[in-house]
C-alpha cells in the first residue's frame, strides 16, 4: 500500500518534475465484481495516506447499496453522501466523521434511495465534490465505489475524478470482466490496476497463473 499510495499521491499533488493531474486529488477505488477486495484496499490506502505529515484523507463510502466503511472502521453514523445530494440545504462537511486516526475522516454513504444513480448523475454531485476538494488544499478524497459491473455509481463517479484505481483479484477476475469494467470507468483518463490477493510460492515470489497465463 505504501508503493501504491506514492504513485497516487504524486499524480494528485505533483512532484519535483511533474504537475498534478487535473482532479488528481479525487480518487475512485472500485472493482469489476463483488468480493474482489476493493473496500479492503480503500481502507488500507486511506490509512496509509493518512500517515503522511502533510496530507489529510477523506474516505467517502460511495457503495450506496452495500456500504461497509463504517462497520470496517468500527464507526457509527447515519447521514452522509446521499443525504447531502438529496438535500442541498445540508452542509456536507457537517456529515463528515472525524476518526481517532490522525488526518483521516469518513463521509458515510447515507440513506439508501431508489434514485441513487440519478442523484449521483445530477449537477449537485459536481458541486458537492468540488466543495470537498476546495475545503482543504491538503485533502485527498478517496471514493470506495460499488463494483463497476454490479452497479452504476462507479461509471458516474468516473466522470468527476482524476484517478481510478481498479482492484483486480488474482485468479478470480477474468480478462473479459476487467476489460468491461475499464470501459465503464474510462471517462477518467487515468486508470491504474491493483492486483489483490496474490499467492506467493516459496521464496521466489512467483505469482501463479493469472488470466490463463503462466508465471
Amino acid at each position: 500500500f505504501r508503493l501504491v499510495k506514492r504513485q497516487l499521491l504524486i499524480a494528485a499533488m505533483g512532484g519535483h518534475d511533474s504537475q498534478p493531474l487535473r482532479n488528481g486529488r479525487l480518487i475512485l477505488v472500485c472493482s469489476a465484481q463483488p468480493n474482489e477486495g476493493k473496500t479492503f484496499c480503500s481502507v488500507n490506502l486511506a490509512l496509509s495516506m493518512a500517515s503522511e505529515t502533510d496530507i489529510e484523507v477523506l474516505l467517502v463510502d460511495a457503495d450506496v447499496a452495500k456500504p461497509e466503511i463504517l462497520s470496517t472502521l468500527g464507526l457509527s453514523g447515519s447521514m452522509g453522501l446521499m443525504d447531502a445530494l438529496a438535500d442541498p440545504s445540508l452542509d456536507v462537511e457537517q456529515l463528515v466523521i472525524r476518526t481517532d486516526v490522525p488526518n483521516l475522516s469518513v463521509l458515510p454513504a447515507g440513506r439508501q434511495t431508489h434514485n441513487d444513480t440519478e442523484l449521483l448523475a445530477s449537477s449537485r454531485t459536481r458541486a458537492l465534490i468540488d466543495g470537498l476538494v476546495s475545503a482543504n488544499p491538503r485533502r485527498i478524497v478517496l471514493f470506495d465505489s460499488a463494483p463497476a459491473l454490479a452497479a452504476s455509481p462507479a461509471s458516474v463517479l468516473a466522470l468527476h475524478v482524476g484517478q481510478v484505481l481498479l482492484v483486480v483479484r488474482a485468479d478470480q477476475t477474468s480478462e473479459g470482466e476487467l476489460r468491461e469494467a475499464i470501459s465503464l470507468v474510462n471517462a477518467c483518463p487515468h486508470i491504474q490496476l491493483m492486483l489483490n490477493a496474490v499467492s506467493f510460492s516459496g521464496s521466489n515470489r512467483k505469482f501463479g497463473s493469472y488470466y490463463g497465463f503462466g508465471e
